[in-house]
Protein backbone atom coordinates (compact mmCIF):
# COMPACT_ATOMS: atom_id res chain seq x y z
CA UNK A 1 0.00 0.00 0.00
CA UNK A 2 3.41 2.28 -0.40
CA UNK A 3 1.97 5.47 -1.84
CA UNK A 4 -1.61 5.11 -1.69
CA UNK A 5 -2.50 8.20 0.38
CA UNK A 6 -0.88 9.98 -3.02
CA UNK A 7 -4.81 8.86 -4.55
CA UNK A 8 -7.02 10.34 -1.50
CA UNK A 9 -7.96 13.34 -0.95
CA UNK A 10 -10.19 14.76 1.92
CA UNK A 11 -13.36 17.18 2.23
CA UNK A 12 -15.00 18.21 5.26
CA UNK A 13 -18.58 17.98 4.98
CA UNK A 14 -20.76 20.23 7.04
CA UNK A 15 -23.88 17.87 8.37
CA UNK A 16 -25.81 21.18 10.11
CA UNK A 17 -26.87 21.29 13.63
CA UNK A 18 -28.04 17.74 15.23
CA UNK A 19 -31.22 17.87 15.62
CA UNK A 20 -31.72 14.90 18.12
CA UNK A 21 -29.14 13.09 20.60
CA UNK A 22 -26.30 13.76 23.12
CA UNK A 23 -25.40 16.69 20.78
CA UNK A 24 -28.61 18.09 19.70
CA UNK A 25 -27.97 21.43 18.85
CA UNK A 26 -24.42 21.61 18.12
CA UNK A 27 -22.88 21.22 14.50
CA UNK A 28 -21.71 18.58 13.27
CA UNK A 29 -18.79 17.86 10.49
CA UNK A 30 -17.80 14.52 8.83
CA UNK A 31 -14.70 13.82 7.10
CA UNK A 32 -15.08 12.13 3.47
CA UNK A 33 -12.12 10.83 1.81
CA UNK A 34 -12.13 10.26 -1.63
CA UNK A 35 -9.81 8.88 -4.65
CA UNK A 36 -8.25 11.08 -6.69
CA UNK A 37 -7.65 10.61 -10.83
CA UNK A 38 -5.89 6.88 -10.57
CA UNK A 39 -1.68 7.31 -11.17
CA UNK A 40 -1.58 4.58 -13.55
CA UNK A 41 0.84 6.22 -15.83
CA UNK A 42 3.49 6.95 -13.78
CA UNK A 43 6.84 4.87 -14.86
CA UNK A 44 9.75 4.54 -12.33
CA UNK A 45 11.70 2.54 -14.36
CA UNK A 46 13.69 2.93 -17.63
CA UNK A 47 12.13 6.36 -17.66
CA UNK A 48 15.23 8.74 -19.74
CA UNK A 49 15.92 5.52 -21.95
CA UNK A 50 12.24 5.21 -23.27
CA UNK A 51 13.14 7.52 -26.83
CA UNK A 52 16.77 5.64 -26.79
CA UNK A 53 15.10 2.33 -26.87
CA UNK A 54 12.47 3.09 -28.97
CA UNK A 55 15.02 3.84 -32.44
CA UNK A 56 16.98 1.28 -31.21
CA UNK A 57 14.25 -1.77 -31.08
CA UNK A 58 12.47 -0.57 -33.87
CA UNK A 59 14.68 -0.76 -36.16
CA UNK A 60 16.37 -3.52 -34.77
CA UNK A 61 14.83 -6.29 -36.22
CA UNK A 62 15.30 -4.46 -39.61
CA UNK A 63 19.23 -4.28 -38.38
CA UNK A 64 19.43 -8.03 -37.64
CA UNK A 65 17.52 -9.86 -40.68
CA UNK A 66 18.36 -7.57 -43.71
CA UNK A 67 21.84 -7.97 -43.40
CA UNK A 68 21.84 -11.66 -43.45
CA UNK A 69 19.55 -11.74 -45.94
CA UNK A 70 22.05 -9.82 -48.37
CA UNK A 71 25.16 -11.38 -47.17
CA UNK A 72 23.33 -14.89 -47.87
CA UNK A 73 22.37 -13.95 -51.52
CA UNK A 74 25.19 -12.22 -52.10
CA UNK A 75 27.24 -15.56 -51.30
CA UNK A 76 25.31 -17.60 -53.40
CA UNK A 77 25.31 -15.08 -56.33
CA UNK A 78 28.50 -14.32 -56.05
CA UNK A 79 30.00 -17.73 -56.34
CA UNK A 80 28.30 -17.70 -60.00
CA UNK A 81 29.73 -16.26 -62.76
CA UNK A 82 27.05 -13.79 -65.54
CA UNK A 83 27.50 -16.95 -67.64
CA UNK A 84 26.69 -19.53 -65.09
CA UNK A 85 24.05 -17.34 -63.39
CA UNK A 86 22.58 -16.42 -66.84
CA UNK A 87 22.56 -20.74 -67.71
CA UNK A 88 20.83 -21.34 -64.15
CA UNK A 89 18.18 -18.96 -64.67
CA UNK A 90 17.02 -19.52 -68.69
CA UNK A 91 18.47 -22.92 -69.92
CA UNK A 92 18.73 -25.10 -67.14
CA UNK A 93 15.12 -23.77 -65.69
CA UNK A 94 12.29 -25.70 -67.71
CA UNK A 95 9.15 -23.59 -68.62
CA UNK A 96 5.79 -25.01 -70.12
CA UNK A 97 2.79 -22.45 -71.16
CA UNK A 98 0.47 -24.43 -68.35
CA UNK A 99 2.80 -23.39 -65.27
CA UNK A 100 3.17 -20.00 -66.35
CA UNK A 101 -0.24 -19.81 -66.80
CA UNK A 102 -1.32 -21.25 -63.67
CA UNK A 103 1.44 -19.11 -61.76
CA UNK A 104 -0.05 -16.12 -62.78
CA UNK A 105 -3.75 -16.97 -62.40
CA UNK A 106 -3.17 -17.87 -58.62
CA UNK A 107 -0.86 -14.56 -58.60
CA UNK A 108 -4.28 -12.30 -60.06
CA UNK A 109 -6.25 -14.46 -57.99
CA UNK A 110 -4.42 -13.66 -54.71
CA UNK A 111 -3.64 -10.20 -55.34
CA UNK A 112 -7.33 -10.07 -56.34
CA UNK A 113 -8.57 -11.56 -53.01
CA UNK A 114 -6.47 -9.50 -50.81
CA UNK A 115 -7.82 -5.58 -51.98
CA UNK A 116 -11.29 -7.36 -52.19
CA UNK A 117 -11.25 -8.36 -48.41
CA UNK A 118 -9.91 -5.43 -47.25
CA UNK A 119 -11.82 -2.87 -44.96
CA UNK A 120 -12.30 0.38 -47.72
CA UNK A 121 -10.44 3.67 -45.95
CA UNK A 122 -12.23 5.89 -44.79
CA UNK A 123 -11.32 9.70 -45.26
CA UNK A 124 -12.49 13.01 -43.77
CA UNK A 125 -12.77 15.33 -46.66
CA UNK A 126 -13.34 17.85 -44.44
CA UNK A 127 -15.03 19.75 -40.76
CA UNK A 128 -17.14 22.56 -39.86
CA UNK A 129 -17.42 24.03 -36.55
CA UNK A 130 -20.28 26.70 -35.69
CA UNK A 131 -19.38 29.88 -34.50
CA UNK A 132 -22.06 31.85 -33.08
CA UNK A 133 -22.63 35.18 -33.63
CA UNK A 134 -21.38 38.22 -31.10
CA UNK A 135 -24.20 38.98 -29.22
CA UNK A 136 -24.47 35.70 -27.53
CA UNK A 137 -21.16 36.29 -25.98
CA UNK A 138 -20.83 36.68 -22.56
CA UNK A 139 -17.97 37.15 -20.07
CA UNK A 140 -17.93 35.13 -16.32
CA UNK A 141 -19.00 38.38 -14.36
CA UNK A 142 -21.64 39.11 -17.06
CA UNK A 143 -22.83 35.32 -16.79
CA UNK A 144 -23.50 35.99 -13.62
CA UNK A 145 -25.09 39.15 -13.48
CA UNK A 146 -27.42 37.63 -16.05
CA UNK A 147 -28.06 34.76 -13.75
CA UNK A 148 -28.99 36.78 -10.90
CA UNK A 149 -31.45 39.27 -13.24
CA UNK A 150 -33.06 36.36 -14.31
CA UNK A 151 -34.19 35.45 -10.87
CA UNK A 152 -33.93 31.91 -10.95
CA UNK A 153 -30.60 31.53 -7.97
CA UNK A 154 -30.60 32.12 -4.52
CA UNK A 155 -27.32 33.99 -3.97
CA UNK A 156 -25.58 31.00 -1.84
CA UNK A 157 -26.46 29.56 -6.02
CA UNK A 158 -24.70 32.01 -7.37
CA UNK A 159 -21.92 32.62 -5.16
CA UNK A 160 -21.26 28.41 -5.59
CA UNK A 161 -21.16 29.17 -9.45
CA UNK A 162 -18.88 32.43 -9.27
CA UNK A 163 -16.48 30.57 -7.68
CA UNK A 164 -16.82 27.67 -10.15
CA UNK A 165 -16.30 29.48 -13.20
CA UNK A 166 -13.02 31.53 -12.05
CA UNK A 167 -11.17 28.16 -11.53
CA UNK A 168 -12.79 26.28 -14.71
CA UNK A 169 -10.38 27.33 -17.25
CA UNK A 170 -13.43 28.65 -19.06
CA UNK A 171 -12.99 32.17 -20.57
CA UNK A 172 -14.83 35.35 -21.34
CA UNK A 173 -16.15 34.63 -25.05
CA UNK A 174 -18.24 31.67 -24.59
CA UNK A 175 -21.40 31.36 -26.15
CA UNK A 176 -24.97 30.74 -24.57
CA UNK A 177 -28.73 31.04 -25.75
CA UNK A 178 -30.33 34.25 -24.73
CA UNK A 179 -33.18 32.08 -23.81
CA UNK A 180 -31.33 30.71 -20.69
CA UNK A 181 -31.68 33.70 -18.71
CA UNK A 182 -35.47 34.92 -19.52
CA UNK A 183 -37.59 34.56 -16.26
CA UNK A 184 -39.86 31.50 -17.95
CA UNK A 185 -38.54 28.02 -18.27
CA UNK A 186 -35.78 27.98 -21.39
CA UNK A 187 -36.48 23.87 -22.11
CA UNK A 188 -39.61 24.45 -24.26
CA UNK A 189 -39.38 22.02 -27.45
CA UNK A 190 -39.81 25.64 -29.36
CA UNK A 191 -36.10 26.94 -28.15
CA UNK A 192 -34.46 23.27 -28.25
CA UNK A 193 -35.30 23.48 -31.94
CA UNK A 194 -34.67 27.40 -32.65
CA UNK A 195 -31.14 26.60 -30.89
CA UNK A 196 -30.39 23.44 -32.25
CA UNK A 197 -31.91 25.18 -35.93
CA UNK A 198 -29.29 27.71 -35.41
CA UNK A 199 -26.09 25.89 -34.56
CA UNK A 200 -26.83 22.35 -36.86
CA UNK A 201 -27.51 24.37 -40.36
CA UNK A 202 -24.86 27.18 -39.48
CA UNK A 203 -22.35 24.30 -39.63
CA UNK A 204 -24.00 22.22 -42.11
CA UNK A 205 -24.22 25.11 -44.54
CA UNK A 206 -20.44 25.96 -44.03
CA UNK A 207 -19.75 22.11 -44.40
CA UNK A 208 -21.60 22.36 -47.51
CA UNK A 209 -19.90 25.10 -49.02
CA UNK A 210 -16.54 24.14 -48.07
CA UNK A 211 -16.44 20.61 -49.65
CA UNK A 212 -18.12 21.53 -52.88
CA UNK A 213 -21.03 18.65 -52.09
CA UNK A 214 -24.78 19.06 -52.88
CA UNK A 215 -26.77 17.87 -49.53
CA UNK A 216 -28.52 15.27 -52.27
CA UNK A 217 -25.18 13.54 -52.66
CA UNK A 218 -25.15 12.48 -49.06
CA UNK A 219 -26.06 9.13 -48.47
CA UNK A 220 -25.84 8.98 -44.70
CA UNK A 221 -26.21 11.35 -42.54
CA UNK A 222 -25.53 10.57 -38.35
CA UNK A 223 -26.73 13.26 -35.60
CA UNK A 224 -26.03 13.02 -32.12
CA UNK A 225 -27.55 15.12 -29.18
CA UNK A 226 -27.61 14.11 -25.15
CA UNK A 227 -30.19 15.97 -23.87
CA UNK A 228 -32.52 17.47 -25.89
CA UNK A 229 -34.19 14.34 -28.81
CA UNK A 230 -37.65 16.12 -30.29
CA UNK A 231 -39.98 14.18 -32.38
CA UNK A 232 -39.63 14.24 -35.42
CA UNK A 233 -35.52 13.97 -34.48
CA UNK A 234 -33.11 16.41 -35.15
CA UNK A 235 -31.84 14.15 -38.43
CA UNK A 236 -35.07 14.25 -39.61
CA UNK A 237 -34.90 18.65 -39.18
CA UNK A 238 -31.76 18.48 -41.20
CA UNK A 239 -33.36 15.99 -44.16
CA UNK A 240 -36.49 18.44 -44.13
CA UNK A 241 -34.35 21.69 -44.64
CA UNK A 242 -31.90 20.46 -46.84
CA UNK A 243 -34.42 18.30 -49.03
CA UNK A 244 -32.16 15.39 -48.49
CA UNK A 245 -33.00 12.63 -50.92
CA UNK A 246 -35.29 9.41 -49.59
CA UNK A 247 -32.72 6.52 -49.69
CA UNK A 248 -30.70 8.71 -46.84
CA UNK A 249 -29.61 5.95 -44.08
CA UNK A 250 -30.60 8.47 -41.35
CA UNK A 251 -29.66 8.03 -37.52
CA UNK A 252 -30.01 9.97 -34.45
CA UNK A 253 -28.11 9.14 -31.11
CA UNK A 254 -29.32 10.86 -27.77
CA UNK A 255 -28.54 10.42 -24.20
CA UNK A 256 -24.37 9.00 -24.91
CA UNK A 257 -23.12 12.31 -23.45
CA UNK A 258 -19.96 14.01 -24.50
CA UNK A 259 -18.59 10.60 -26.23
CA UNK A 260 -21.06 10.70 -28.74
CA UNK A 261 -19.45 12.16 -31.56
CA UNK A 262 -16.68 9.41 -31.27
CA UNK A 263 -19.62 6.84 -31.51
CA UNK A 264 -21.22 8.37 -34.21
CA UNK A 265 -17.85 8.12 -36.13
CA UNK A 266 -17.86 4.59 -35.46
CA UNK A 267 -21.39 3.85 -36.82
CA UNK A 268 -20.86 6.47 -39.89
CA UNK A 269 -17.78 4.08 -40.56
CA UNK A 270 -19.83 0.79 -40.48
CA UNK A 271 -21.88 2.08 -42.81
CA UNK A 272 -19.76 3.13 -45.23
CA UNK A 273 -18.48 0.08 -45.52
CA UNK A 274 -21.41 -1.53 -46.45
CA UNK A 275 -22.00 1.42 -48.72
CA UNK A 276 -19.86 1.89 -51.45
CA UNK A 277 -18.94 5.16 -53.16
CA UNK A 278 -20.80 7.37 -50.69
CA UNK A 279 -20.69 10.24 -48.06
CA UNK A 280 -21.63 10.15 -44.80
CA UNK A 281 -22.22 13.06 -42.52
CA UNK A 282 -21.62 13.34 -38.57
CA UNK A 283 -23.33 16.04 -37.47
CA UNK A 284 -22.54 16.48 -32.99
CA UNK A 285 -23.87 19.47 -30.53
CA UNK A 286 -25.34 19.64 -27.97
CA UNK A 287 -28.83 22.33 -26.45
CA UNK A 288 -27.58 24.42 -23.50
CA UNK A 289 -31.09 25.08 -22.93
CA UNK A 290 -31.60 21.75 -21.93
CA UNK A 291 -28.31 21.12 -19.40
CA UNK A 292 -29.25 24.27 -17.85
CA UNK A 293 -30.40 24.01 -14.31
CA UNK A 294 -32.19 26.36 -11.93
CA UNK A 295 -32.41 24.82 -8.86
CA UNK A 296 -30.00 24.65 -5.87
CA UNK A 297 -28.43 20.90 -5.80
CA UNK A 298 -24.45 22.11 -6.37
CA UNK A 299 -23.77 18.99 -7.99
CA UNK A 300 -26.36 19.80 -11.03
CA UNK A 301 -25.35 23.70 -10.91
CA UNK A 302 -21.67 22.15 -12.20
CA UNK A 303 -22.98 21.95 -16.03
CA UNK A 304 -23.57 25.37 -16.03
CA UNK A 305 -20.61 26.71 -15.63
CA UNK A 306 -19.07 24.62 -18.67
CA UNK A 307 -21.54 23.59 -21.43
CA UNK A 308 -21.78 26.21 -23.86
CA UNK A 309 -22.78 26.60 -27.82
CA UNK A 310 -21.11 24.95 -30.30
CA UNK A 311 -21.75 22.52 -33.28
CA UNK A 312 -19.38 20.25 -35.45
CA UNK A 313 -20.21 18.59 -39.16
CA UNK A 314 -18.19 16.16 -40.56
CA UNK A 315 -17.89 14.75 -44.02
CA UNK A 316 -16.75 11.24 -44.52
CA UNK A 317 -16.22 9.73 -47.65
CA UNK A 318 -15.05 5.90 -48.77
CA UNK A 319 -14.93 7.32 -52.25
CA UNK A 320 -11.02 6.61 -53.80
CA UNK A 321 -11.38 9.55 -55.84
CA UNK A 322 -11.50 11.83 -52.71
CA UNK A 323 -8.06 10.35 -51.63
CA UNK A 324 -6.44 13.74 -53.02
CA UNK A 325 -8.71 16.10 -51.80
CA UNK A 326 -9.48 14.66 -48.13
CA UNK A 327 -7.53 15.47 -45.22
CA UNK A 328 -7.49 12.57 -43.07
CA UNK A 329 -7.57 8.82 -42.93
CA UNK A 330 -9.36 7.14 -40.41
CA UNK A 331 -7.10 4.74 -39.07
CA UNK A 332 -8.41 3.71 -35.57
CA UNK A 333 -12.13 3.72 -33.48
CA UNK A 334 -11.08 2.42 -29.80
CA UNK A 335 -14.28 2.14 -27.29
CA UNK A 336 -14.34 1.64 -23.87
CA UNK A 337 -18.19 0.94 -21.82
CA UNK A 338 -18.18 0.86 -18.45
CA UNK A 339 -21.99 1.00 -17.79
CA UNK A 340 -22.24 -2.47 -16.18
CA UNK A 341 -20.84 -0.73 -12.60
CA UNK A 342 -23.50 0.76 -10.99
CA UNK A 343 -20.78 3.93 -9.80
CA UNK A 344 -19.66 4.79 -13.48
CA UNK A 345 -23.49 4.02 -14.49
CA UNK A 346 -24.68 7.00 -12.35
CA UNK A 347 -21.96 8.92 -11.93
CA UNK A 348 -23.05 11.73 -14.67
CA UNK A 349 -27.09 11.36 -14.04
CA UNK A 350 -29.77 12.97 -15.53
CA UNK A 351 -32.71 13.79 -12.86
CA UNK A 352 -35.03 15.56 -10.75
CA UNK A 353 -33.72 17.94 -7.31
CA UNK A 354 -36.12 17.95 -4.27
CA UNK A 355 -37.79 20.64 -5.97
CA UNK A 356 -38.41 17.87 -8.88
CA UNK A 357 -36.07 20.69 -11.08
CA UNK A 358 -34.55 18.33 -13.79
CA UNK A 359 -31.44 18.46 -14.11
CA UNK A 360 -27.29 16.71 -14.89
CA UNK A 361 -25.88 15.55 -11.61
CA UNK A 362 -21.97 15.63 -11.81
CA UNK A 363 -20.84 12.85 -9.31
CA UNK A 364 -17.91 13.16 -7.00
CA UNK A 365 -16.31 10.06 -8.38
CA UNK A 366 -16.52 11.11 -11.78
CA UNK A 367 -12.42 11.98 -11.91
CA UNK A 368 -11.57 8.18 -10.71
CA UNK A 369 -14.43 6.58 -13.05
CA UNK A 370 -13.20 8.40 -15.51
CA UNK A 371 -9.21 7.57 -14.33
CA UNK A 372 -10.04 3.99 -15.22
CA UNK A 373 -12.27 4.26 -18.04
CA UNK A 374 -9.39 5.98 -19.46
CA UNK A 375 -6.55 2.92 -18.66
CA UNK A 376 -8.76 1.06 -20.49
CA UNK A 377 -9.21 2.37 -23.19
CA UNK A 378 -5.60 3.45 -23.60
CA UNK A 379 -4.59 -0.15 -22.94
CA UNK A 380 -6.54 -1.41 -25.97
CA UNK A 381 -5.42 0.96 -27.79
CA UNK A 382 -1.45 0.60 -27.57
CA UNK A 383 -1.02 -2.41 -29.61
CA UNK A 384 -2.88 -0.70 -32.65
CA UNK A 385 -0.41 1.96 -32.34
CA UNK A 386 2.41 2.25 -30.16
CA UNK A 387 5.62 1.68 -31.65
CA UNK A 388 7.02 -1.77 -31.43
CA UNK A 389 9.68 -1.30 -28.66
CA UNK A 390 7.32 0.26 -26.31
CA UNK A 391 5.53 -2.71 -26.56
CA UNK A 392 7.98 -4.72 -26.13
CA UNK A 393 9.01 -2.94 -22.60
CA UNK A 394 5.82 -3.08 -21.62
CA UNK A 395 5.73 -6.60 -22.11
CA UNK A 396 8.85 -7.45 -20.04
CA UNK A 397 8.14 -5.06 -17.72
CA UNK A 398 4.74 -6.74 -16.82
CA UNK A 399 6.94 -10.14 -16.64
CA UNK A 400 9.03 -9.16 -14.22
CA UNK A 401 6.62 -7.38 -12.34
CA UNK A 402 5.22 -10.74 -12.05
CA UNK A 403 7.38 -12.84 -11.73
CA UNK A 404 8.81 -10.11 -8.95
CA UNK A 405 7.95 -10.79 -5.40
CA UNK A 406 7.67 -7.67 -4.29
CA UNK A 407 6.38 -5.80 -7.24
CA UNK A 408 2.84 -5.41 -5.12
CA UNK A 409 4.45 -3.41 -2.82
CA UNK A 410 7.27 -1.20 -4.21
CA UNK A 411 7.38 -0.86 -8.28
CA UNK A 412 5.03 0.53 -10.73
CA UNK A 413 3.89 -0.62 -13.59
CA UNK A 414 5.44 0.59 -16.97
CA UNK A 415 2.91 2.05 -19.27
CA UNK A 416 4.17 2.72 -22.55
CA UNK A 417 4.84 6.43 -24.12
CA UNK A 418 1.95 7.77 -26.38
CA UNK A 419 4.08 10.72 -27.34
CA UNK A 420 5.93 8.15 -29.50
CA UNK A 421 2.61 7.47 -31.28
CA UNK A 422 0.86 10.45 -31.87
CA UNK A 423 1.92 14.12 -32.73
CA UNK A 424 -1.67 15.82 -31.66
CA UNK A 425 -3.63 15.15 -28.95
CA UNK A 426 -7.42 16.58 -29.00
CA UNK A 427 -8.67 15.55 -25.31
CA UNK A 428 -12.26 16.63 -24.52
CA UNK A 429 -12.32 19.75 -23.03
CA UNK A 430 -14.60 19.20 -20.09
CA UNK A 431 -12.74 21.37 -17.35
CA UNK A 432 -9.41 22.67 -16.12
CA UNK A 433 -9.25 19.76 -13.76
CA UNK A 434 -9.73 16.99 -15.88
CA UNK A 435 -7.22 18.81 -18.65
CA UNK A 436 -4.46 18.83 -15.75
CA UNK A 437 -5.37 15.01 -14.91
CA UNK A 438 -4.87 14.01 -18.18
CA UNK A 439 -1.97 16.09 -18.69
CA UNK A 440 0.02 14.81 -15.13
CA UNK A 441 -1.01 11.36 -15.68
CA UNK A 442 -0.24 11.17 -19.53
CA UNK A 443 2.58 13.18 -18.99
CA UNK A 444 2.00 15.47 -21.83
CA UNK A 445 3.71 18.28 -22.32
CA UNK A 446 1.92 22.22 -22.36
CA UNK A 447 2.19 22.11 -26.06
CA UNK A 448 0.27 18.67 -26.20
CA UNK A 449 -2.36 20.01 -24.46
CA UNK A 450 -2.42 23.66 -25.84
CA UNK A 451 -5.56 23.06 -28.20
CA UNK A 452 -7.79 21.24 -25.22
CA UNK A 453 -6.27 24.30 -23.12
CA UNK A 454 -7.75 26.78 -25.90
CA UNK A 455 -10.81 25.07 -26.65
CA UNK A 456 -12.13 25.76 -23.43
CA UNK A 457 -10.87 29.04 -22.72
CA UNK A 458 -12.70 30.12 -26.08
CA UNK A 459 -15.44 27.60 -26.52
CA UNK A 460 -16.39 26.56 -23.02
CA UNK A 461 -17.55 22.77 -23.06
CA UNK A 462 -19.28 22.44 -26.00
CA UNK A 463 -19.79 18.26 -25.27
CA UNK A 464 -19.24 15.95 -28.31
CA UNK A 465 -18.11 18.44 -30.60
CA UNK A 466 -15.20 19.73 -28.47
CA UNK A 467 -12.35 17.35 -29.91
CA UNK A 468 -13.24 19.26 -33.48
CA UNK A 469 -12.64 22.45 -32.26
CA UNK A 470 -9.80 21.21 -30.90
CA UNK A 471 -8.57 19.75 -34.41
CA UNK A 472 -9.66 23.19 -36.10
CA UNK A 473 -7.32 25.04 -33.98
CA UNK A 474 -4.34 22.75 -34.65
CA UNK A 475 -5.02 23.35 -38.64
CA UNK A 476 -5.64 27.37 -37.57
CA UNK A 477 -1.89 27.43 -36.20
CA UNK A 478 -0.86 25.27 -39.17
CA UNK A 479 0.67 22.46 -37.36
CA UNK A 480 -1.14 19.76 -39.32
CA UNK A 481 1.48 18.17 -41.54
CA UNK A 482 1.21 15.05 -44.27
CA UNK A 483 1.83 11.98 -41.94
CA UNK A 484 1.01 13.46 -38.84
CA UNK A 485 -1.13 11.42 -36.22
CA UNK A 486 -3.94 12.62 -34.34
CA UNK A 487 -5.78 11.20 -31.44
CA UNK A 488 -9.10 12.29 -30.40
CA UNK A 489 -10.11 11.29 -26.95
CA UNK A 490 -13.68 11.96 -25.36
CA UNK A 491 -15.10 10.83 -22.17
CA UNK A 492 -19.26 10.79 -21.59
CA UNK A 493 -21.62 9.60 -19.31
CA UNK A 494 -22.04 5.83 -19.33
CA UNK A 495 -19.66 5.64 -18.52
CA UNK A 496 -17.89 5.99 -21.63
CA UNK A 497 -14.04 6.98 -22.91
CA UNK A 498 -13.56 6.74 -26.80
CA UNK A 499 -10.67 7.22 -28.71
CA UNK A 500 -10.55 7.89 -32.71
CA UNK A 501 -7.09 8.02 -34.67
CA UNK A 502 -6.28 9.98 -37.79
CA UNK A 503 -3.89 10.40 -39.66
CA UNK A 504 -3.07 13.60 -42.24
CA UNK A 505 -2.77 13.02 -45.87
CA UNK A 506 -1.21 16.11 -46.47
CA UNK A 507 0.07 19.13 -45.08
CA UNK A 508 -3.17 20.99 -43.44
CA UNK A 509 -3.22 25.13 -44.45
CA UNK A 510 -4.78 27.63 -42.06
CA UNK A 511 -8.26 27.56 -43.43
CA UNK A 512 -9.73 30.29 -44.75
CA UNK A 513 -13.34 29.51 -42.58
CA UNK A 514 -12.33 28.63 -39.23
CA UNK A 515 -14.01 29.20 -35.38
CA UNK A 516 -10.84 30.73 -34.82
CA UNK A 517 -10.32 33.26 -37.41
CA UNK A 518 -9.56 36.52 -35.50
CA UNK A 519 -8.41 34.88 -32.40
CA UNK A 520 -6.13 31.89 -32.69
CA UNK A 521 -2.96 34.10 -32.56
CA UNK A 522 -4.04 35.18 -28.73
CA UNK A 523 -3.26 31.89 -27.68
CA UNK A 524 -1.73 29.96 -26.34
CA UNK A 525 -2.04 32.40 -23.02
CA UNK A 526 -1.98 31.95 -19.22
CA UNK A 527 -4.90 29.33 -19.41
Amino acid sequence: MAGEHTLLSTEIVNRGVEASGPDAGSPTFSVRVRRRLPDFLQSVNLKYVKLGYHYLISHGIYLATIPVLVVVFGAEVGSLSREELWRKVWEETSYDLATVLAFFGVLVFTVSVYFMSRPRPIYLVDFACYRPSDDLKVSREEFIELARKSGKFDEESLAFQSRLLKSSGVGDETYVPKSIFTTGNCATMKEGRAEASMVMFGALDELFEKCRVRPKDVGILVVNCSLFNPTPSLSAMIVNHYKMRGNILSYNLGGMGCSAGIISLDLARDMLQASPNNYAVVVSTEAVSFTWYTGRNRSMLIPNCFFRMGCSAVLLSNRRRDFRRAKYRLEHIVRTHKGADTRSFRCVYQEEDEQRIKGLSISRDLMEVGGHALKTNITTLGPLVLPFSEQLLFFAALLFRRRSSSSSSDSKPYIPDYKLAFEHFCMHAASKAVLDELQRNLELSDRHMEASRAVLHRFGNTSSSSIWYELAYLEAKGRVRRGDRVWQLAFGSGFKCNSAVWRAMRRVRPPSRSPWLGCADRYPVGL
